[in-house]
């Protein structure tokens, strides 16, 4: 029977985040990785995973809200079972009687409080600011996706660096797509040049940055795509915008490719990321990327990418547009779902191998 079991929750929705695209992808390329019988996936029944190879698929219980799945129905099984896995989590999720290896992508809840201001705010920061508690305590090993999340974990958690992974995230899922133009159709404006924007109208996403650039130069266009995000939403929009900034809402992959592709630059202007995949995605398709000067996105994009003051708009884009950047061939070579699925195997393997030591 499967020593290591994967939660998962990332089965449980149909549209996926980039946490989400993570899980899938690198439990796609642990399926070439391992033998069978040495992992194995916990889904719902009615989730229809691709096919695996090596790794055992077990069905229980039924899809929910996802979050309940990923807590309480794996802890369930866990108790149930009547054996023990090492158990991986993806998703910022540390099980409290069953902890295993664990992705925490960052520590946005702990390290900005302001930013949750309502009732459901405020319950959704204590929740995940368990979580991490949780993790940092409890965890057999903590995963990240950038040496700033590391660092920041280990100096707010008092956590030994050295007992905590850095796995970058990639942009080959991208490879695959096809852009779908009518997007451009659907909005002519967008024939015009334009800067592009992508994702959940958050806060940290810092969506404010653009709309205020865009109230002090009404000539330029500004696209922005993504879900207003369930906590923490977003300032600016509420009281309206620009009539130089189009709210897209949410987009397919294939027509985000196609705006990629197009736009004058592709903008991120958030002033906390823990990796940060989107300016990846559109380096991919050639575009070029303006990202704030701000927590893991130097790390992550060195000298690619124009940087912006995400706390001040004192900037001309179209000037620093001219400034030169270097070619990106590097840095997509460098961020690889092949190499990150053999960083977590290796992982899975120690963790195996001190787990039968004799004591």
């Amino acid at each position: 029977m499967a020593e290591v079991l994967i939660n998962g929750y990332f089965h449980c929705r149909a549209d996926i985040n980039g946490i989400e695209r993570y899980a899938h992808e690198i439990t796609k390329r642990l399926d070439l990785l391992c033998v069978p019988g040495e992992i194995a996936l916990l889904i719902p029944r009615d989730a229809a995973p691709p096919p695996y190879k090596n790794i055992e698929v077990i069905r229980y219980g039924k899809t929910g809200r996802h979050l309940l799945w990923q807590l309480c129905t794996t802890q369930f099984f866990l108790l149930t079972r009547g054996r023990r896995y090492t158990v991986l989590e993806f998703g910022n999720v540390c099980l409290p009687l069953a902890p295993g290896i664990v992705f925490l992508h960052d520590i946005y809840c702990k390290m900005f409080p302001e930013d949750f201001t309502t009732p459901r705010d405020k319950l959704a920061r204590l929740y995940n600011c368990w979580q991490y508690r949780l993790i940092a305590r409890r965890a057999k090993r903590i995963v990240t996706v950038s040496y700033f999340s590391r660092n920041q974990i280990a100096r707010t958690y008092h956590v030994n660096p050295e007992n905590i992974s850095v796995i970058y995230s990639s942009w080959f899922h991208f490879k695959t797509i096809e852009p779908d133009y009518s997007i451009v159709r659907q909005f002519p404006v967008l024939s015009k040049p334009f800067f592009f924007s992508l994702g959940s109208l958050s806060k940290r996403k810092n969506i404010r940055w653009i709309i205020e650039y865009a109230l002090k130069h009404p000539d330029d266009l500004f696209a922005l795509s993504g879900n207003v995000a369930p906590t923490s939403k977003a300032e600016g929009l509420s009281a309206g915008k620009p009539p130089n900034v189009l709210l897209l809402g949410y987009l397919d992959d294939s027509k985000v490719k196609a705006l990629m592709e197009t736009c004058k630059a592709f903008i991120l202007p958030s002033y906390y990321e823990g990796f940060g995949l989107t300016p990846l995605e559109a380096l991919s398709c050639g575009a070029q990327i303006i990202v704030a000067d701000a927590a893991s996105l130097p790390e992550i994009y060195g000298k690619t990418a124009h940087y912006i003051d995400p706390y001040a708009i004192d900037v001309d884009l179209e000037e620093l547009l001219y400034q030169p950047v270097e070619k990106p061939d590097d840095i997509l070579a460098k961020y690889s779902y092949d190499t990150a699925a053999e960083q977590v195997y290796a992982l899975i393997k120690e963790h195996l191998s001190l787990s039968k030591r004799p004591v």
